[in-house]
């Protein structure tokens, strides 16, 4: 894995991340978004967000609308989960950062590691 880039352990890939832009963490955390939902479903990959992020159903819910997504596509699963629709997944990565200006930075980061055995799939 390291010869291709790509991070020995979650712990190294956290160094790493934090070395990046904001512009590449957002940009990296919409395309894992986007992958994850497309592997393994939009269901899961929102419930792996709220968790690794630490959002509650209101707080996901704000991060949603916050970042453009459009308050009428919100639903529910059918275990009673929030969800959006898998294209407007990317509106959670700048309504993380307006509802949370100091710690969306973090939160995204802890999303990224937390997927990190997605990234090496992918």
């Amino acid at each position: 894995m390291v010869a291709n880039g790509l991070s020995e352990t979650p712990q190294d890939y956290r160094a790493k991340l934090r070395e990046q832009s904001d512009a590449q963490i957002d940009a990296w955390a919409t395309g894992s978004l986007r992958d994850i939902a497309k592997r393994r479903g939009v269901a899961i990959v929102i419930h792996e967000f709220s968790r690794a992020a630490r959002l509650d159903d209101d707080a996901l819910a704000g991060a949603y609308t916050l970042g453009g997504g459009p308050a009428v596509t919100m639903g529910r699963d059918i275990d009673g989960r929030l969800i959006f629709p898998a294209v407007a997944l990317w509106s959670l990565v700048p309504g993380i950062r307006a509802a949370d200006p100091k710690g969306g930075r973090d939160r995204l980061v802890d999303f990224l590691v937390a997927t990190f055995e997605e990234v090496v799939y992918i």
